[in-house]
């Protein structure tokens, strides 16, 4: 009932910035979008999440990220956005939306297909 799709990944020297962009598809006017987060993944390594955004854009980092990333959303458009600074090599990986249909303090239910970020040194 919720598609994600996310944009905005790519290739950055270390030290750069990038902005990735989620946006939920609602299919059925009964459901809505509950808390959204964003999640990483390295082949080999376990998902590790990045960070949530809650409906009232109260949000949750990793301590692996803390200080270099700010999840907002926008409710109206249902879009949430990654901006992540001071990217380093060890941020490479795919960049995964998640969403549920509740508060952050659920599981996610809908995943996108991922976006690539590729940090070179």
């Amino acid at each position: 009932q919720v598609a994600l799709m996310e944009s905005g990944g790519g290739s950055v020297q270390a030290g750069g910035s990038l902005r990735l962009s989620c946006a939920a598809s609602v299919s059925d006017f009964r459901y809505s979008v509950g808390c959204m987060g964003w999640f990483r993944q390295v082949p080999g390594k376990e998902r590790e999440e990045v960070g949530r955004v809650a409906v009232d854009s109260s949000t949750e980092y990793a301590e692996s990220v803390q200080g270099r990333v700010r999840i907002s959303r926008d409710n109206a458009k249902n879009t949430a956005v990654l901006q992540m600074n001071g990217l380093q090599p060890e941020d490479t990986a795919i960049y995964i939306c998640a969403a549920n249909r509740g508060s952050c303090g659920n599981g996610f239910i809908y995943w996108g297909q991922g976006t690539q970020v590729t940090v070179a040194s």
